[in-house]
């Protein structure tokens, strides 16, 4: 990408604990808006919901590398996801053992013959 509305430093940018996202004034009367995540998988581009400007984000990204992979989710919703991932480990483990169940290993050791 190669063109900016600017490039912001993020000490200029607004923390929303609400959100979870550092914004900044947009000229068309929004914000651009970054999230902790984006920070930390090394994303500098902030966008604005309503236009179709970006800015370039100012940051050192070892400040968020230690940042934990859905940090910038709310907390009542990750605890809701947590539960739904619990329950698609669960499947998985049950796929798992009637996958052993019909594992079958035979003494001969099969040839493949891989082309070159």
């Amino acid at each position: 990408m190669g063109a900016y509305y600017d490039e912001i430093e993020i000490e200029d940018m607004a923390w929303d604990e609400e959100k979870r996202v550092y914004h900044y004034p947009c000229p068309c009367g929004d914000r651009f808006e970054i999230s902790r995540s984006q920070l930390a998988n090394y994303e500098d581009i902030a966008i604005c919901p309503s236009c179709s400007l970006v800015i370039r984000v100012i940051y050192d990204p070892l400040d968020y590398e230690d940042e934990p992979p859905e940090s910038d989710e709310g907390e009542s919703e990750s605890g809701g996801e947590d539960k739904d991932g619990d329950e698609e480990e669960s499947d998985g483990d049950e796929e798992f053992a009637d996958a052993l169940e019909q594992l079958t290993i035979s003494e001969e050791p099969n040839a493949v013959a891989v082309g070159a």
